[in-house]
């Protein structure tokens, strides 16, 4: 157990804590002696309390101005993060003062509380931040004793960096700073360079997919079937809560619509979603309300959705990283995990680089109602290594298969055939 101040492990004796995760043990010591820190770790690692816990112990309760300032990049992910720090602060004997800054609430209510006093915690998004420090000058950023920025490769994907860079531009130069992110992009150090005095960086290597309680489940298909297989397999499953996930909002939209259609408690989340319903969906999902959740990459990243006992890859997403993000949203805890996947004979490639990893995949199709097992997928890709200088690069070549003569005509017959022979039984 952590040892710290007597109200935060009440909190966390509250959520049943037994030991520090890694990213606790490893952040929480140098955070605690003022140390800038650069945290690389997945969803799921426990980074939240890794930064609160020593932001509470900190944390000046007889000063009533601002002291910490927290940005995550989306909404969502500001909520959760607020939610987190009001459970520690509620078992403090005295209020203190967090408040959360995001789209969609009342800003002139906002801008009037701020011009008559200060949270001691700020927690928001980077364009609602920027409007309330540097346009308004009502949040007083210039006091910021800590900034913590979250999903931070996120943030610059979505280009709030600037956003951020204009915030931290205005606070002084002997602030702490711990940045969080799956990943640390190239294109991200300047920006760390430029903030943060000689940090201490830490890599949490990410649980290797094999060995977490998840069955990986890949179903061959053709792209004309995928939703009539999509609609099989969820009278197949019956899930506490699926996460279906999209590469696009448009396709997000069509496989909700096409679920709401089968008379399914579906919910959708992408980013062109209002803030008000972003809010409502949240609050509605916590209480467990729908039983799928169809969802794109960016706007699911970072949220932790207690109970997802599958996850449905109707996409498989382009990078592999995000495999892993997906996946990992299942299996958590000691629970078994499913995840399915659905693909095309476009993606034997990415089998073979999934199983190089040590994914034990299995194979199966739908039949009578049941997944069923299949002996072996066809299509593997023989794999050459070509070795240039130093790098050995894997190549994926698929083999060519020998076309005979007239073979389209001859296939044109046999499904003809075919069909003519599946209507005599019918009417038989």
């Amino acid at each position: 157990m952590i040892k710290t101040k007597d109200y935060i492990k009440k909190a966390l004796d509250d959520l049943a804590f037994k030991q520090p995760t890694e990213v606790q043990e490893k952040v929480i010591p140098l955070a605690r002696n003022k140390k800038d820190v650069i945290g690389c770790s997945q969803t799921g690692s426990g980074k939240t309390h890794a930064f609160l816990i020593p932001i509470f112990e900190q944390l000046d309760t007889d000063l009533h101005d601002l002291q910490v300032m927290i940005t995550a990049p989306t909404r969502e992910l500001a909520m959760q993060i607020h939610q987190v720090a009001k459970h520690i602060a509620s078992f403090h004997s005295e209020h203190i003062d967090i408040r959360l800054f995001v789209g969609g609430s009342d800003r002139l209510k906002e801008i009037n509380r701020l011009k008559k006093s200060q949270p001691m915690i700020a927690i928001g998004t980077p364009g609602k931040l920027r409007d309330l420090a540097v346009e308004e000058r009502v949040l007083d950023a210039y006091k910021t004793k800590v900034l913590v920025i979250d999903e931070a490769d996120m943030a610059l994907d979505t280009g709030f960096l600037d956003d951020i860079d204009l915030v931290a531009g205005l606070m002084n130069k002997d602030l702490q700073m711990m940045v969080f992110s799956a990943t640390i992009p190239e294109k991200l150090r300047p920006f760390l360079r430029k903030y943060m005095s000689r940090p201490e960086e830490i890599f949490i290597k990410p649980k290797e997919l094999s060995s977490l309680n998840i069955e990986h489940i890949f179903m061959p298909i053709k792209s004309k079937e995928k939703e009539q297989v999509l609609v099989e397999l969820t009278k197949v499953l019956n899930p506490f809560v699926a996460l279906i996930f999209c590469n696009t909002k448009e396709t997000v939209d069509e496989v909700t619509n096409l679920l709401y259609q089968q008379g399914l408690n579906v919910a959708k989340m992408h980013g062109d979603i209002s803030p008000r319903e972003r809010k409502r969906l949240m609050n509605d999902i916590s209480k467990a309300t729908y039983q799928y959740i169809v969802a794109s990459d960016m706007a699911s990243r970072g949220i932790d959705i207690d109970g997802v006992s599958h996850v449905i890859n109707y996409e498989l997403p382009k990078d592999m990283e995000f495999y892993v993000h997906r996946t990992g949203r299942t299996g958590r805890a000691s629970y078994q995990g499913v995840a399915i996947s659905l693909y095309t004979t476009d993606d034997e490639a990415y089998l073979d680089f999934l199983e190089e990893k040590g994914i034990n995949i299995a194979y199966k199709d739908l039949k009578n109602g049941q997944l069923v097992e299949k002996r072996e997928r066809k299509g593997r890709v023989k794999r050459e290594k070509v070795t240039a200088g130093f790098n050995v690069h894997t190549l994926n070549v698929k083999k060519k298969k020998k076309v005979k003569p007239g073979y389209k005509k001859r296939y044109a017959k046999e499904v003809e055939r075919k069909k003519k022979k599946a209507l005599r039984k019918r009417h038989k």
